[in-house]
């Protein structure tokens, strides 16, 4: 089958990676992929090392006269059964075609962006559940979850702060994520490190708040890392304390490399994780809450290995590569029939 994936978001991100993950995994799999996205070198090398052309276009805002028209005349030449669009902006710009046109979301979304898409698929059951509460019908709304790598063979990164008990946390350095409420913790648990792996714009009031709680010297911050499963083998405990995630592929990577979880029960991670037997699950803002759960895991070695295998096998079973790639090939023949 002939399939269009197109994708405006920026250079890094939790869907701008899955959407690279899929393009290449559905390739391998026999189906005909062209991707298209916003200008990016570094992402259309990567796809072109995977052996995908990828067409690059402005994706500029509302105002943008030029690539609507591109768009269209990249997908009439190419001649998809199904045209995927990532997120609001690729929405907005995919025209009407002989094609079915699929409307992929990672979050909350502004619906009318999506009005021209004929179904929508969301990578939770809270976002589908979402849709339909919206007047979206349940033959035009389906779940499709995200699918991480398989990090069991990573090797533990060398260059990581040497003190134990080392806490992981990984993300955009952004309030939805609640690393404020992560370093709030730190107090509580003397003795212990955290690394926070990410970059945005919350990044130095995040170093003020270390430096007010007096945990500057335990809190440590890096850029974004490709080297993630290599991070997480480090790790003693990875934390997700965020406000807001309506996924959390983080969990799922933690879950690949067999690294117990902590999570803030937003919605992604309450949907992920059956608390106490894959990971732990405590109240959103609560940095008592979350000292605790982190403190008894690091004390209980048992426990955490048990959390850390029983996530490893949630993992293999629902967000692999092979189930989700079997459930979206099976979604994309049905819908493009």
């Amino acid at each position: 089958m002939k399939v269009a994936q197109v994708m405006a978001g920026a250079a890094a991100g939790g869907a701008e990676l899955f959407f690279e993950r899929l393009c290449v995994a559905l390739h391998r799999a026999g189906e005909e992929v062209r991707p298209v996205i916003r200008r990016d070198a570094a992402r259309a090398a990567r796809l072109r090392s995977a052996g995908l052309a990828a067409a690059e276009l402005g994706f500029g805002g509302p105002l943008d006269p030029f690539t609507r028209p591109r768009l269209g005349r990249v997908l009439r030449a190419f001649a998809p059964s199904v045209v995927v669009s990532w997120m609001s902006r690729a929405a907005f710009h995919t025209p009407k075609g002989e094609w079915v046109q699929v409307g992929r979301l990672g979050g909350y979304y502004r619906l009318e962006h999506f009005r021209g898409c004929d179904h929508l698929v969301g990578n939770t059951r809270f976002l589908v559940g979402w849709l339909r509460a919206n007047g979206w019908s349940e033959a035009r709304t389906h779940w499709l979850p995200n699918f991480v790598p398989d990090f069991a063979a990573a090797v533990p990164a060398a260059d990581l702060p040497g003190r134990r008990p080392l806490l992981l946390a990984l993300g955009r350095l952004h309030q939805d994520k609640a690393f404020d409420v992560l370093i709030r913790t730190m107090p509580r648990l003397p003795g212990m490190t955290l690394l926070i792996a990410g970059e945005g714009p919350e990044r130095a009031a995040l170093q003020r708040l270390a430096r007010a709680e007096c945990v500057a010297d335990r809190v440590v911050f890096q850029p974004w890392r490709p080297d993630v499963g290599s991070l997480l083998k480090a790790a003693d405990v990875f934390v997700c304390p965020s406000r807001l995630e309506p996924l959390g592929n983080v969990v799922l990577e933690a879950w690949s490399a067999g690294c117990p979880v902590v999570a803030a029960a937003a919605d992604g991670p309450r949907e992920l994780i059956s608390d106490g037997f894959d990971g732990v699950l405590v109240p959103p803002e609560d940095s008592g809450a979350l000292a605790a759960a982190i403190g008894r895991l690091v004390e209980d070695k048992t426990r955490a290995a048990g959390l850390a295998a029983a996530g490893r096998r949630t993992f293999l079973a629902d967000y692999s590569e092979a189930p989700v790639v079997a459930r979206w090939r099976e979604f994309l023949a049905t819908v493009g029939a």
